[in-house]
């Protein structure tokens, strides 16, 4: 990352983004090659953001230090930009789950289903047996738990869904909107692959080198390990917050929910679980899964392991936001925020953390994408620049 000191040309005018995760690093790098001086300030002491990786100093393993990030999408422009900055290897995400002591396939599949029930049905015969399971009698689905028993019936319900949700988000699945479910597909064939997208890799360098390539520019700077005030946005033209909403405003109308994630990392010999991610279902296991890293490195050789315990529990002010819940009360403060922050001048709210929803990282540099092209546009046009680029209610 290099530090301005005589630019050829000169600036269109000063840009400050608040975070050097994938949104404000991709914004910033187009408004830069647009001719704007752009300083990129982040309160953690590396880019990147959640989606940083490290290299084991002991092992040599890639680590996702604040989780596994499968990279996936079907929007071919999104999968060729970050192809400018980074050699994607192919990577299919296989998922497995220890529940009542046995292990399983998932996403929930005809091979899950088969063994499961010790059953050796075809794709029509596993559909029609879990219909018969299936609690005819909801005729209304409004719970993450309403949709599980309608659709799969008590007993996949018990062993995969009940217990998952009451560690992941502290909240029994009744009241859960069924819409956590939906996202977590049912297959009737043995297709095991997590993700159903066109483009799947996992970059070869780790994503914190493809952060930090996309924010090499002449008119890109970056101060790490320093927290941003209000205060400290006078003189920039204009400023893209990627932190949490709520906490740029103080906390002023109340705190949004977030769950946060710690992890209990720990070396072993050889090969510790087989797989790259074992879910934990079972209500009674304390941890959510382990992630078991060189997995997702397949194309590397390493003799010795590393693996990650995740826990899930809800977020404090000092922690790392992971998951928004948004909840009823949650959606009614952000709305709030979202009111609050349109009558702000010179600063935009973007990623994550900024429009308050959870999204994946394809998604992410998409909007960011579709954020810095409007601020151009917007620019040119002399024409006001608006807090958010998309809805985030």
């Amino acid at each position: 990352m290099n530090t301005i000191t005589n630019p050829a040309v000169p600036p269109r005018g000063r840009i400050l983004g608040i975070g050097a995760g994938l949104t404000c690093a991709v914004i910033g790098r187009r408004l830069a090659e647009a001719g704007y001086q752009v300083d990129i300030v982040e309160s953690r002491p590396y880019v990147a953001g959640n989606c940083y990786t490290e290299t084991d100093t002991e092992t040599g393993i890639m680590l996702h230090k604040h989780g596994p990030h499968i990279f996936h999408t079907d929007n071919e422009p999104v999968w060729e930009y970050v192809n400018k900055f980074a050699d994607f290897r192919p990577y299919i995400c296989q998922v497995k789950a220890t529940t009542g002591g046995r292990v399983f396939s998932l996403p929930i599949n005809l091979l899950t289903i088969n063994q499961f029930f010790g059953k050796t049905f075809s794709p029509a015969e596993a559909r029609a047996f879990i219909e018969a399971r299936a609690e005819q009698s909801i005729t209304e689905v409004k719970s993450f738990e309403d949709q599980a028993l309608r659709f799969l019936g008590p007993e996949l319900y018990q062993a995969f869904f009940m217990g998952y949700p009451i560690k992941q988000w502290g909240m029994h699945p009744s009241e859960l909107p069924a819409s956590v479910l939906k996202r977590l597909p049912v297959r009737f064939d043995y297709n095991d692959n997590y993700f159903n997208h066109r483009y799947q890799g996992i970059p070869a360098e780790g994503y914190t080198t493809m952060v930090d390539r996309i924010l090499d520019h002449p008119l890109v700077t970056v101060t790490l390990g320093r927290k941003i005030t209000q205060a400290d946005c006078d003189g920039y033209d204009h400023v893209f917050c990627s932190g949490p909403i709520d906490a740029w405003f103080g906390y002023e109308l109340g705190q949004l929910g977030y769950r946060t994630l710690d992890f209990t990392m720990s070396r072993h010999k050889g090969d510790y679980q087989g797989c790259a991610v074992m879910s934990y279902p079972d209500e009674d296991v304390p941890f959510t899964r382990i992630t078991e890293h060189k997995h997702f490195t397949p194309w590397e050789t390493h003799e010795d392991t590393v693996i990650f315990h995740e826990y899930s529990r809800f977020c404090g002010k000092e922690d790392i936001p992971y998951y928004p819940i948004r909840l009823v009360n949650e959606t009614n403060m952000l709305r709030k925020y979202v009111e609050y922050a349109q009558t702000q001048e010179n600063i935009s709210f973007v990623g994550r953390l900024g429009s308050y929803k959870y999204m994946d990282m394809d998604v992410t540099i998409h909007e960011a994408m579709t954020a810095a092209e409007a601020f151009l546009t917007l620019r040119d046009q002399d024409a006001p620049i608006p807090a958010f680029f998309s809805s985030p209610i």
